[in-house]
């Protein structure tokens, strides 16, 4: 299953269920943008390239789960973005993937 396209068995994370799930990735914030409630981080880096290499690695991720977020790339910083596009709502997928990025940003910023 596609996390971009979650079948009819796979509802939105409820409001509750979502404060449980966030305290495993205590560094994303839930906020609404555009009417869709999202996951929301900002990392910084030390240069523009470092902050491009972790962009990278986030793009080759979401093409192998197939589930793509908003990526912000600036110098030094990045913000990602993730949300369920076909339910138009966070799915737990999108806490998956969050958890995932952090595991990439935490090999990166050594």
């Amino acid at each position: 299953m596609s996390c971009d396209n979650p079948g009819t068995s796979s509802p939105p994370v409820s409001a509750d269920n979502a404060k449980d799930l966030l305290l495993f990735i205590p560094l994303w914030t839930r906020k609404s943008q555009e009417g869709k409630q999202k996951l929301v981080r900002e990392f910084r880096f030390e240069s523009f390239n470092d902050a491009f290499e972790f962009t990278s690695k986030i793009a080759r991720l979401a093409d192998e789960e197939d589930h793509h977020p908003l990526i912000i790339l600036e110098w030094g910083k990045v913000s990602i973005s993730w949300w369920t596009h076909k339910i138009n709502a966070l799915h737990l997928n999108d806490f998956i993937m969050a958890a995932k990025t952090d595991i990439i940003a935490e090999a990166n910023l050594k």
